[in-house]
C-alpha cells in the first residue's frame, strides 16, 4: 500500500509542476476511485499531506473527525515533492496552447470518470 501511495504523490507532484494543480484533481480522485477511501477520508488525507503550510487547520479538524490516514498522507507528501520537481522540469518543453488543451482534457477526463462512477 505505501508505494501506491508514493505513486499517487508522484503523480499528483508532477501534475502540480506541469499544470499547477495535483490535490482537489489529483490525489483525492485516484484515494477515491483506486483505494476506496470514503470522500471525507480523501480529502482529509488529502489536506494533511499538504500541510506544510497548506490546509493545516482544515486537516487538523479533519482529523479530529477520524477522517484523516497519517500513514497514507506522509507517504503522498513524500511522492509530492519529487514528482512536482519532475512536473515543472518536462512543462519547460511543452508548448502554451498545447498545454492549456493537456490541462483541459485531464479535467474534462477526471470530471467525467467522477460523474459516472459511483
Amino acid at each position: 500500500m505505501t508505494w501506491v501511495h508514493i505513486v499517487i504523490g508522484l503523480v499528483a507532484g508532477i501534475c502540480g509542476g506541469f499544470f499547477g494543480i495535483g490535490g482537489a484533481t489529483v490525489i483525492v480522485p485516484a484515494l477515491v476511485l483506486f483505494l476506496g477511501f470514503s470522500q471525507h477520508q480523501a480529502q482529509g488525507t488529502t489536506l494533511a499531506a499538504m500541510i506544510p503550510p497548506i490546509g493545516l487547520l482544515a486537516a487538523l479538524r479533519y482529523y479530529q473527525q477520524g477522517n484523516v490516514k497519517i500513514s497514507a498522507a506522509l507517504f503522498i507528501a513524500l511522492g509530492f515533492f519529487i514528482g512536482a520537481y519532475f512536473g515543472a522540469q518536462l512543462v519547460e518543453k511543452v508548448p502554451d496552447i498545447l498545454l492549456k488543451r493537456l490541462f483541459g482534457c485531464f479535467l474534462l477526463i477526471i470530471a467525467v470518470r467522477l460523474i459516472l462512477t459511483k
